[in-house]
């Protein structure tokens, strides 16, 4: 199962929201959702992907999606949205809630999320251009750190310091959804 850690610092973390680029750039969380299931003529059968949204009014939350043959529907940015507003509205305090077929909110923070899969046994990556080229890195059981537009905030890098190996895409800085792709295309020739 390949998986991801997308965290952004303004993404809204409530379901009212109407504007996607207002709502913490909600816009790339799209894109991230899309570039890291969705293939040109199939759905992806083993990714999860870990939401994590900073931004407010109750923050934060943790969105997780799993591969399931319902996530098919959810290809376009309109479909996609629609789900991340429908799980944002099913929130409840104190619950990890299953709000459609492998789509589960609850309130927990970064550092928790990134402790809980480090403690599983999963090797944390966090994507910086100052990191070990990824080509001559052993990825294998690897959870990928992806930030936002603005980038992972330094106080949750340094949370990461001492369960994290910081990898390189290369020497070009991509945006979250491209760097999705990236991973997903060297795991799938790693794969083969």
């Amino acid at each position: 199962m390949r998986e991801f850690i997308y965290y952004s610092e303004t993404a809204r973390t409530s379901g009212n929201f109407k504007d996607l680029m207002r709502a913490g750039r909600m816009d790339i969380v799209c894109h991230v959702v899309i570039a890291s299931f969705f293939l040109s003529n199939k759905m992806r059968d083993d990714v999860r992907l870990h939401l994590v949204f900073n931004g407010p009014p109750d923050a934060p939350k943790h969105l997780e999606l799993v591969s399931t043959p319902e996530m098919s529907e959810f290809i376009s940015k309109k479909d996609v949205a629609g789900l991340i507003k429908r799980m944002l509205y099913k929130y409840k305090k104190g619950q990890k809630r299953q709000v459609f077929p492998g789509c589960f909110i609850e309130k927990k923070s970064f550092s928790k999320v990134v402790k809980e899969l480090s403690d599983q046994g999963k090797k944390i990556f966090l994507l910086d251009e100052k990191g070990d080229d990824i080509r001559q890195t052993d990825i294998t059981n690897g959870v990928f750190v992806i930030g936002d537009h603005e980038g992972l905030p330094k106080k949750k890098k340094k949370e990461l310091k001492t369960l994290a190996q910081m990898v390189s895409l290369g020497n070009e800085i991509y945006f979250a959804s491209q760097s999705v792709v990236i991973l997903n295309n060297e795991l799938d020739r790693r794969l083969q």
